[in-house]
């Protein structure tokens, strides 16, 4: 059976390293870019069927590379990877194309399980923390 492809964005290469290294087993792995811009043209130049975006990238946002494949009419399903736990934001996400929504430090348990759903076109969103127990009190 044939891996589905996903293109990784995040601005941390630790985090993408670590994404990668989560992932390797059950995704092929088509890209892995720093920013934006480059998530966008990876995601235009390699047809992934899947693209774990952060949101807080230079050059451009992940909801704005998402709005950019959106409009482009891309059929790449996009699940925001983010240490965000903002309803506000949540709500951008989804309106610009997410299916899922990760929160950081959930990652482990939730990213795959957030890929599957948006493969086949189901939401999924990490469960929020309260502020208590948000690490270091940011979110």
């Amino acid at each position: 059976m044939r891996l589905s492809r996903v293109v990784l964005a995040d601005d941390l290469a630790q985090v993408l390293s670590a994404v990668a290294a989560l992932l390797k087993e059950k995704f092929e792995i088509v890209a892995m870019v720093t920013d934006g811009q480059a998530a966008l043209d990876a995601t235009l130049a390699l047809a992934p069927d899947l693209v774990v975006l952060d949101i807080s990238m230079p050059g451009m946002s992940g909801i704005e590379v998402a709005r950019e494949l959106k409009k482009r009419g891309n059929r790449a399903k996009i699940v925001f990877l983010t240490v965000h736990q903002d309803s506000d934001i949540l709500t951008t996400c989804f309106a610009a194309g997410g299916l899922g929504y990760v929160v950081k430090v959930l990652m482990k348990t939730d990213l795959i399980p957030a890929m599957y759903e948006a493969l086949v076109d189901c939401p999924f969103v990490s469960r929020f923390s309260s502020p208590q127990d948000i690490p270091d009190g940011k979110s």
